[in-house]
């Protein structure tokens, strides 16, 4: 009998840390191999974990709540046999797609924010017994010495994209050997080179007092703290101190949040963004809507007006479809996508998620009413995959559902444009030269004009518009 210890397993996300949410066992729970036994928020989704052997759960070791980087070991468990260390050493964990870049390298994408690639690679994994303060040991498995990290070199995104993170050093936490700015090569812990990244900080300006001549978080922390000889700035006016009853309130940006505003940024500041407006009569929508729902075809779903607005997304798209494109800024190129993936943003309570369906442009409206249902369903249980989330090539905000008639939307990373849908309200209409309550909405789109020109958005969003206002109008398309 033994005790072995489950490491936080690099999900196949490229990211370097997870939020421990909930254990779905205690200290002293008996676990089969492959049992979930936690689940994780990483900055894409929630995610269970299996636990990689059988046996006794003997101590967790991270509390919920706590962020920690890939490689920590998290729950402990008492095995029947020391075999089971084999399996141990296997991070026995869902199959997620990745997505890779032309040199190999593995594509950190937030589902719904677009690809970047890197070339950082993993290290070969350390056996437990190499010590935190020593020197890296051989990998497991063999008696060859596990290789130094190299620095990622961060390729041009394609498009403007959430920035990617270098996989995290071996599990065991031993210090690696990195370059500094100037070539210097300097040896930290994964978690030291996080905070210095984080702090601004070269390694190679940092004075190492660890053993070994290893770079501690106290070093970076001094090297932060230690005075800057320059010139006294004085204030070109005396800042009037802010006054409250009660006490302000900090809460850590991290997970979905994160890497949300990260790719809303680099999104915002990279792709020139132009919004057109148009205000349309959907009374036949509303009143499609009303017939399918009586329609035995869509008796166990749930139909509403975006549904009929996604479908017109995915029959404008065959006249205009530079709309499904997106900027390779890399190659200097054009990308059709083969397929409209559409993509529905959705606010839940980690923050903006951008689920997908894919191949909607093959689906007849009752699949993709279906698949709406669910997509919406899935998001708000807070289970939606990363899986779910890639790849997505054109999307849509119902702001509507908030009562919001109109916005500027940005566009998600790795994608042309993206369409809000407004409120739906009974509004007074000219028709016929006669003023008549009318249902009315307004659709805003956002397109790159990197590729998509006036005329080509302005297009697309007639034929949008056109559909809702008459929807056999489809029958063109």
């Amino acid at each position: 009998m033994g005790i072995q210890h489950f490491r936080l397993p690099d999900v196949g996300e490229g990211l370097v840390e997870a939020e421990i949410v909930s254990w779905k066992v205690k200290p002293g729970d008996t676990v089969k191999l492959n049992d979930t036994v936690v689940e994780i928020e990483t900055a894409k989704s929630l995610v269970e974990l299996p636990v990689p052997f059988a046996g006794t759960i003997s101590e967790l070791l991270v509390p919920e709540g706590e962020t920690v980087p890939v490689g920590t070991p998290i729950i402990a468990v008492q095995t029947d046999s020391a075999d089971d260390a084999a399996a141990a050493a296997e991070d026995l964990v869902p199959s997620i797609p990745e997505e890779e870049d032309k040199t190999g390298g593995r594509t950190a994408v937030l589902v719904g924010y677009g690809p970047k690639t890197t070339e950082a690679k993993r290290r070969a994994r350390k056996t437990p017994a190499a010590s935190a303060g020593s020197a890296p040991g051989p990998a497991a498995g063999g008696a060859a010495p596990a290789t130094a990290v190299p620095a990622p070199a961060a390729a041009a995104p394609a498009v403007a994209s959430t920035p990617a993170v270098a996989a995290p050093a071996a599990h065991t936490g031993a210090p690696t050997e990195v370059a500094g700015g100037n070539g210097v090569h300097v040896l930290a812990k994964p978690p030291v080179r996080k905070l210095a990244k984080d702090l601004g900080v070269d390694l190679a300006t940092v004075t190492a007092t660890g053993p070994g001549g290893i770079i501690t978080r106290q070093d970076v922390e001094g090297h932060v703290a230690a005075p800057v000889e320059a010139a006294p700035v004085a204030p070109a006016y005396e800042p009037a101190p802010v006054v409250s009853g009660r006490e302000d309130t900090r809460v850590p940006v991290k997970g979905v949040q994160k890497v949300m505003a990260q790719a809303m940024v680099a999104s915002a500041f990279t792709a020139p963004h132009v919004t057109e407006w148009i205000t349309v009569d959907v009374s036949a929508t509303m009143e499609l809507v009303d017939r399918l729902k009586a329609d035995k075809a869509f008796r166990e779903l749930k139909v509403s007006p975006l549904l009929i607005v996604a479908k017109a997304v995915t029959l404008a798209a065959r006249r205009t479809p530079i709309i499904n494109a997106a900027w390779d800024e890399q190659a200097q190129e054009i990308v059709y996508k083969g397929a409209v993936n559409l993509g529905i943003a959705a606010a839940t309570p980690r923050g903006l998620i951008v689920p997908n369906i894919k191949n909607a442009d093959a689906l007849t409206l009752p699949e993709l009413c279906a698949a709406l249902n669910d997509l919406v369903a899935t998001a708000r249980e807070g289970r939606t995959q990363p899986a779910d989330q890639a790849g997505g090539s054109f999307t849509i905000t119902n702001v509507g559902v908030f009562g919001v008639d109109a916005g500027t939307p940005i566009i998600n990373p790795g994608e042309a444009a993206i369409l809000a849908f407004g409120a739906v309200r009974k509004q007074p209409w000219v028709v016929d030269d006669e003023i008549v309550p009318r249902w009315i909405t307004t659709l805003a789109l956002s397109f790159d004009h990197r590729l998509i020109d006036g005329e080509k958005g302005s297009i697309f969003l007639a034929d949008v518009a056109s559909i809702l206002e008459d929807p056999a109008r489809a029958l063109m398309f």
